[in-house]
C-alpha cells in the first residue's frame, strides 16, 4: 500500500509539475509574441509615417516644378512656331483643360490657332462605318487621294485632313468651298462639332487623346480610326502631334496603340500633356515636325525620352 500510494503521489506530482510548466511557459511565450508584434507594429507605423512625409515632400516638389514651368512656359516657347498655324483635334473622352493650355501655349509660340474639331463618339460607332465610307466618298475633292485599300476611316481621315491642314503656305489661313463642304457634311451627320475657324487650313495639328483607354469591345478599332486621322493630318500638313495623359500610353490607350503602329514613324506623341512641362514638350515636338523629325516623348512605354534630344532652338522654328 505504501509503494502504491508513493507511486500515485509521484505520478500526481509529475502531472502537476507538467501542468505548471505549461502554464508558465505559455505565459512567457505569450508575452514574448506580444512584445514582438508590438515592436513590428511600431516599426510599421514609423515606416508609414516616413512614407507619408516623403510623399508630401515629393508632392510639394512636383507642385513647385509645375508652377515654375507654367510661369516660364511662354518664354521657353516664344517664336518657336512663328508663322505657323495649329488646328486642335479633340477625341471622345479627351480632357478639355489640356486642350485649352496647348491652345494658349501655341499662341505664345507665335502660331495662330485656327480652331477646334471635336470628334463625336458617333463617328466611331461600328454601325456607322458604311455611312462614313459613303460620306467620305461623296465629299472627296478632286485633289484628294485615298490611301491604297483604304477603309471607311482611312477615307474619312483623308477628306478631313484636306479640309483642315495644308503644306502650301498660299492655302494657309484661307477657307475654301470644298473644305467647308466637308466640315458641314460631317457636322450635319453628327460626327464632329467645331469651334473657331478650323477650315482655314492650319499647317500643324495637335490631337488630344482620351484620358482613359477605350476599354469596351471595339475600343481597339476606335484607336485605329483615330490613328488613321492623325496619319492623314500629318501627311497633308507640316506635322501632327498626338498628346495625352500617362494613361493614354498604357495598354488600350490611343498613344500606346499609335506607338505600336506604322504611324509612329511619322506622327509624334507626348504622353504627359496634362502637365505644364508636357505642354511645352508638345510645342517642341511640333517644331521638330516642321523640320521633318518625329519622336515619342514622355514617361510611358515606347517613349524615347521626356523631350526631344537635342531640343530644337528657337531659331529652328
Amino acid at each position: 500500500m505504501i509503494d502504491f500510494r508513493y507511486h500515485l503521489v509521484s505520478i500526481v506530482a509529475i502531472f502537476l509539475a507538467l501542468a505548471l510548466g505549461i502554464v508558465l511557459g505559455s505565459t512567457t511565450l505569450s508575452n514574448s509574441v506580444s512584445d514582438t508584434l508590438r515592436q513590428q507594429a511600431n516599426s510599421a507605423a514609423k515606416t508609414a509615417q516616413q512614407a507619408r512625409l516623403a510623399q508630401r515632400d515629393l508632392r510639394h516638389q512636383l507642385d513647385g516644378e509645375e508652377q515654375f514651368t507654367k510661369v516660364l512656359s511662354p518664354q521657353i516657347v516664344a517664336d518657336r512656331l512663328k508663322g505657323q498655324s495649329v488646328v486642335l483635334i479633340e477625341t471622345p473622352g479627351a480632357g478639355n483643360d489640356s486642350i485649352e493650355q496647348i491652345s494658349r501655349l501655341a499662341k505664345d509660340s507665335g502660331a495662330a490657332v485656327t480652331g477646334r474639331v471635336t470628334i463625336q463618339k458617333k463617328l466611331l460607332d461600328d454601325d456607322q462605318q458604311t455611312t462614313v465610307d459613303e460620306l467620305a466618298t461623296q465629299l472627296k475633292a478632286g485633289d484628294v487621294k485615298f490611301p491604297e485599300n483604304a477603309g471607311a476611316y482611312g477615307k474619312a481621315g483623308a477628306v478631313l485632313a484636306n479640309a483642315l491642314v495644308t503644306k502650301d503656305p498660299a492655302k494657309s489661313g484661307r477657307e475654301d468651298a470644298a473644305g467647308g463642304a466637308v466640315l458641314n457634311g460631317f457636322k450635319q451627320a453628327g460626327y464632329v462639332t467645331t469651334s473657331g475657324k478650323p477650315g482655314q487650313h492650319a499647317t500643324l495639328a495637335v490631337m488630344v487623346a482620351p484620358a482613359a483607354a477605350y476599354a469596351y469591345a471595339g475600343g481597339g478599332d476606335d484607336n485605329k480610326a483615330l490613328i488613321s486621322l492623325a496619319s492623314a493630318l500629318d501627311g497633308a500638313g507640316r506635322g501632327t502631334v498626338v498628346g495625352g495623359p500617362p494613361t493614354s500610353a498604357q495598354e488600350g490607350g490611343l498613344i500606346a496603340a499609335l506607338r505600336d503602329s506604322d504611324a509612329a514613324d511619322a506622327v509624334s506623341t507626348v504622353d504627359v500633356v496634362d502637365t505644364a512641362a508636357g505642354q511645352v514638350v508638345t510645342i517642341l515636338a511640333l517644331q521638330n515636325e516642321i523640320g521633318g523629325k518625329s519622336g515619342q516623348y514622355g514617361t510611358g512605354a515606347g517613349a524615347s525620352g521626356y523631350l526631344p534630344s537635342p531640343a530644337p532652338t528657337a531659331e529652328n522654328g
